[in-house]
């Protein structure tokens, strides 16, 4: 499992590049194949002729993997990672023996194997190629050179996991138990649940800050983090409030900082730059590549309850190709809907998911959102990067660790509306449409009950009480009077 550091960047567990400093298996496997090589490693580690003294034996670890790369392809090996830039290990699970038809697409597991790395199966498996017999790995339904080197790539640079038990897991955050229904986990969340007030009173005025002293956009923030697809009615995904910040500054790195703060919170997250360049030439949905019989993963292939920064501040006059089109209506539907068009050429495919989206813009974004909040920053550091820096350097680790806690918890309870609240929700609404006919619709009950929903989880409340709707209420009235246009003295729209 990731594990959250308090000053680390929290990011997917594939985003870490491990590091050696001895000597690895496959360089014991091959001396004893090869036992002269034993004489040239020892060779290798001899201080070199300027005298430094280093050892070589990365050097000879590095050079041995590029000659097992040019064995096996021509070309390096394409990991297939999502993201575009990623680096760190890949492994190939294989044979999940029970529950298989149980996990889907976007789930996160947790599996127990035995890990295989072993060279000697390589090699066999080179020369079983070269000799067109059946190799060691099963290939009976593999034509094709790209196929091969797809699905048994070297098991030096891609190890195997042998599945013993795989699970589904709840959540990524180390710091929650892993099973919130078991007996034992019910004394950790009835004990945080005590400290909860003073957490998100904290929480807020770290966000505040974050956001130049604006707490009512920390509030929303709060809101979004916590926010989750908690059913399906229909078409129509519950749950989801994908936010647009307006008023962001252009070509700042406010968005940047920004997300640096999400990643301190969240135990998966990612940020797109939207530019033309990246519009117009990054993979957004998976497809089928037929030649090689695999899914080519895209960005959209997301995690559930990853963290999507979406940062419009960098968009520029341009023109938009086919694929970039393709990508924004890609985007569009991934914030609408909750699905991801998977491209199989002669058809789509949609798969679900739950991917909480945040959107900056200059303006009102382009995208769609659930909710649109106008920034009015109250602080104006004269250096960005040091305010941030030293926002982060003063929380506690221990008080970090909370915010995580806080915020992956919440996600995960259970919440109701009872009759009686239900009918005066109701009644209030029907004499707000009294009141103001023109500018209250069913939108604006939906997005209300929405954040009254996640106003009362944010207190630890799994019920909607007359308070917290009126609280949900006032904070939608303060959200909608920033996004009037301004009016100068002579009447112009500013």
């Amino acid at each position: 499992r990731p594990c959250l550091a308090s000053q680390a960047r929290v990011c997917p567990s594939t985003s870490y590049t491990p590091s050696r400093h001895k000597r690895s298996y496959e360089d014991d496997e091959d001396m004893e194949l090869h036992p002269s090589k034993q004489r040239e490693q020892h060779l290798g580690n001899l201080p070199d002729i300027q005298g430094s003294g280093e050892p070589k034996r990365l050097e000879t670890e590095a050079s041995a993997r590029h000659q097992m790369i040019s064995l096996n392809c021509s070309s390096p090996l394409d990991l297939n990672f999502p993201l575009p830039g990623e680096k760190g290990p890949a492994c190939l699970v294989k044979v999940i023996y029970e529950n298989g038809d149980s996990f889907k697409v976007n789930d996160i597991l947790e599996v127990y194997g035995i890990l295989s790395v072993d060279p000697v199966l390589n090699l066999l498996n080179n020369e079983e190629r070269e000799n067109s017999s059946s190799p060691v790995e099963s290939m009976d339904c593999m034509d094709t050179v790209e196929e091969q080197r797809v699905h048994s790539p070297p098991a030096s640079l891609v190890p195997r996991i042998h599945v013993i038990l795989a699970q589904k897991l709840q959540h990524i955050n180390p710091l929650l138990p892993a099973c919130l229904h078991e007996e034992e986990s019910k004394s950790f969340v009835s004990s945080f649940m005590s400290e909860l007030s003073p957490v998100r009173a904290e929480l807020l005025g770290f966000l505040s800050h974050a956001f130049l002293g604006d707490s009512l956009a920390a509030e929303y923030v709060i809101l979004h983090l916590i926010s989750t697809v908690y059913a399906r009615r229909d078409v129509l995904p519950l749950g989801k409030f994908t936010l647009n910040f307006s008023g962001c500054p252009r070509n700042s790195v406010f968005t940047e900082h920004v997300y640096r703060i999400i990643q301190q919170l969240v135990p998966a997250s990612y940020r797109l730059q939207m530019t033309i360049e990246n519009m117009n030439s990054l993979k957004f949905n998976p497809h089928k590549d037929y030649t090689a019989n695999r899914l080519v993963s895209g960005i959209l292939q997301l995690a559930n309850s990853t963290s999507f920064v979406i940062d419009e501040t960098l968009l520029e006059q341009g023109q938009l190709d086919t694929k970039g089109v393709h990508n924004v209506k890609a985007l569009g539907h991934l914030i609408t809907w909750q699905k991801v068009d998977y491209d199989f050429s002669y058809h789509q495919m949609e798969f679900p998911c739950n991917i909480n989206v945040l959107i900056t813009s200059e303006g009102r974004s382009l995208l769609p959102s659930d909710c649109q909040v106008h920034l009015q920053p109250e602080l104006l550091p004269p250096n960005m990067e040091e305010h941030m820096n030293s926002l982060l350097t003063a929380v506690l680790p221990s008080i970090l660790n909370k915010f995580r806690i806080y915020l992956s918890l919440l996600r995960l309870l259970d919440y109701s509306i009872s009759d009686e609240v239900t009918k005066a929700v109701e009644d209030d609404f029907v004499e707000m449409r009294k009141n103001d006919p023109d500018s209250i619709t069913a939108d604006d009950l939906h997005r209300t009950l929405l954040v009254a929903r996640f106003l009362s989880l944010s207190a630890g409340q799994t019920t909607l009480s007359r308070e917290r709707w009126l609280r949900a209420k006032q904070m939608e009235a303060l959200r909608k009077a920033r996004l009037q246009p301004q009016k100068s003295v002579n009447g112009n729209e500013l």
